[in-house]
């Protein structure tokens, strides 16, 4: 891989006579390359702006707007994600957690959107939040900036991605479980080599998929959406027309209110079932790591972020109300040994289990695709930052398959941190918990560091980007601060009060790994040899004003 990150501005320019700013063998294999929308001419800027980074373009951009917004889309997946921790607000608090903690979550996940938007729109580069955080902040302390914004990046992209592909393991089996060998008892018991087993089948599919497929998963995403809302449809009309045992009434639906099953105070009970809305939004910012296959970066990728987050509030408001009419008792999902209640909720309300499993197979494929788009961008998210050395083994993480199109090695190094860790869960059951707390964390850290810079410098280097909100901007950047400082402790604490070997966090106890196996990367290694990535502002400067002038 060419990569003049140790030179000047010349340097720049000068090795851009070595770049092909459009790998045009790749593309006419896309049937790209004669494509009238394929926006030729913003190839050519995008690449001349990331060369102006300091980046060689290895990429194809094959994505348009609306492509960018379906990746966006289906990286939530917000039926799934939203089924998948339901656990979290029933316990917190019942139907208002679950109904205004969403709305609540996702007004503040608009506002991290759109300050993450601002910032891409100036720096469009696969190394996303931790690039940014190196360009915005001052050189006295850009280094240990961006080494800790990437390490919370890379480990929350990793980590998303465990624990959906481990939320779809364990929503498995609670499907599979709505058939009862005995009154109570499903037919598969569950175990934690069976939950592994299918865990390791998830995971080995999503790779598969996105290593071989990497061609079709533009289509893949666009199937996505309309299988999204065709399962919706069709689980809403169901279980609100059946209602076998009855409805609420909107004054529950909307007011209702019990922590009881929780044991934490009301106010820190409703903040504790946060973790089912952060969940399902954690991955607003990854969308980041796929600029460098997007045509148009600098204004594709944050009109995709800002535009997905408002479409998943409307599509998880449409999803959950109806599940809260036909809510069975808060007391005994909050004691199902599963922690899945979606399952239970769905079967409840429809009276049969095979009615049941075919309404909940729309979910169990959303959570492949879901694992599909999580596994491609955290590939991207490690191949980036290994791009600029800040990896160990970096040589060979930043190599990208010719043949495959995709950072191959990247992604393999991240399947098998995922399966390494998942092996957690033959000691502690609780291991989702912690899966999902890391990822929520790492990630928003991660989207938390640019911003900081950004508003600690005068938020001087996102007034000349395609995405400036103005004086909005500095409002959305103060929630998004906000939100960070409050996250960080708040999913790090037990659901319940009443904490066992099998019912605590482990999340600060992986959040504390990640950090120190960083720190002391940075000082053996990092220290003397990282220099972070390229710094060509004034070239950067340059393409981005000849982008402007060309459109």
């Amino acid at each position: 891989m060419s990569n003049y990150r140790y030179g000047t501005q010349s340097d720049a320019y000068q090795a851009e006579n070595d770049i092909v700013p459009r790998n045009m063998e790749k593309e006419a294999k896309l049937g790209l390359a004669n494509n009238p929308l394929a926006e030729q001419g913003s190839h050519n800027d995008a690449d001349d702006l990331l060369a102006a980074m300091g980046y060689k373009s290895e990429l194809v951009r094959s994505r348009s707007t609306l492509q960018v917004a379906f990746m966006s889309f289906v990286l939530a997946s917000v039926p799934y994600g939203l089924a998948t921790t339901f656990y979290y607000p029933i316990v917190g608090g019942g139907p208002t957690n679950i109904i205004w903690g969403w709305v609540a979550v996702s007004l503040i996940i608009l506002c991290v959107a759109a300050s993450l938007g601002e910032i891409t729109s100036v720096y469009p580069t696969s190394g996303g939040v931790y690039y940014q955080t190196f360009m915005i902040a001052p050189p006295s302390y850009r280094k240990i900036a961006s080494w800790i914004c990437g390490w919370c990046f890379v480990v929350g992209n990793i980590s998303i991605t465990l624990s959906v592909q481990f939320a779809t393991a364990l929503f498995f089996v609670a499907c599979v479980n709505v058939y009862e060998s005995a009154p109570g008892v499903g037919v598969l018991e569950g175990k934690p080599y069976q939950v592994y087993l299918i865990f390791l089948g998830i995971t080995l599919i999503c790779n598969a998929v996105s290593a071989l497929g990497n061609r079709y998963l533009p289509l893949l995403d666009t199937f996505a959406i309309f299988w999204t809302f065709g399962g919706v449809i069709a689980i809403i009309v169901c279980v609100l027309a059946i209602a076998k045992n009855g409805r609420h009434s909107a004054h529950y639906v909307f007011t209702e209110f019990d922590p009881s099953n929780s044991g934490w105070v009301p106010g820190w009970s409703f903040c504790v079932g946060l973790l089912h809305a952060a969940y399902a939004t954690s991955s607003t910012g990854m969308i980041v790591s796929m600029c460098e296959e997007v045509r148009q970066p600098a204004t594709q990728v944050p009109k995709a972020m800002v535009a997905t987050v408002a479409l998943n509030t409307i599509c998880g408001l449409v999803f959950m109300i109806p599940l809260v009419f036909i809510l069975p008792d808060q007391a005994s999902l909050a004691a199902l040994l599963s922690a899945q209640p979606v399952p239970t909720i769905i079967k409840d309300a429809v009276g049969s289990s095979g009615g049941a499993i075919g309404l909940l197979v729309p979910l169990l494929v959303l959570g492949l695709l879901c694992g599909i788009g999580c596994t491609t961008a955290a590939s991207r998210a490690t191949w980036a930052f290994a791009r600029d050395g800040a990896i160990p083994g970096y040589k060979w993480w930043r190599v990208v398959n010719p043949k495959l199109d995709v950072p191959l090695n990247a992604m393999m190094l991240s399947m098998v941190i995922q399966l390494a860790l998942g092996l957690i869960y033959f000691g502690a059951a609780a291991a989702f918990n912690a899966f999902s707390g890391v990822g929520v964390i790492c990630l928003t850290l991660s989207y938390a560091a640019p911003i900081l810079v950004s508003v600690l410098t005068g938020r001087k280097h996102v007034k000349g980007g395609n995405f400036h909100l103005g004086k909005f901007g500095l409002f959305c950047n103060i929630v998004a601060l906000g939100w960070s400082a409050l996250a960080t402790p708040l999913f790090c604490m037990p659901t319940t009060r009443v904490v066992t070997a099998a019912t605590t966090n482990y999340a600060s106890v992986v959040l504390a790994a990640v950090i120190m196996v960083s720190t002391i990367w940075y000082f053996v290694w990092g220290k003397k040899n990282y220099e972070g990535p390229p710094t060509h502002e004034d070239a950067i400067l340059e393409a981005r004003r000849a982008s402007v002038v060309t459109h």
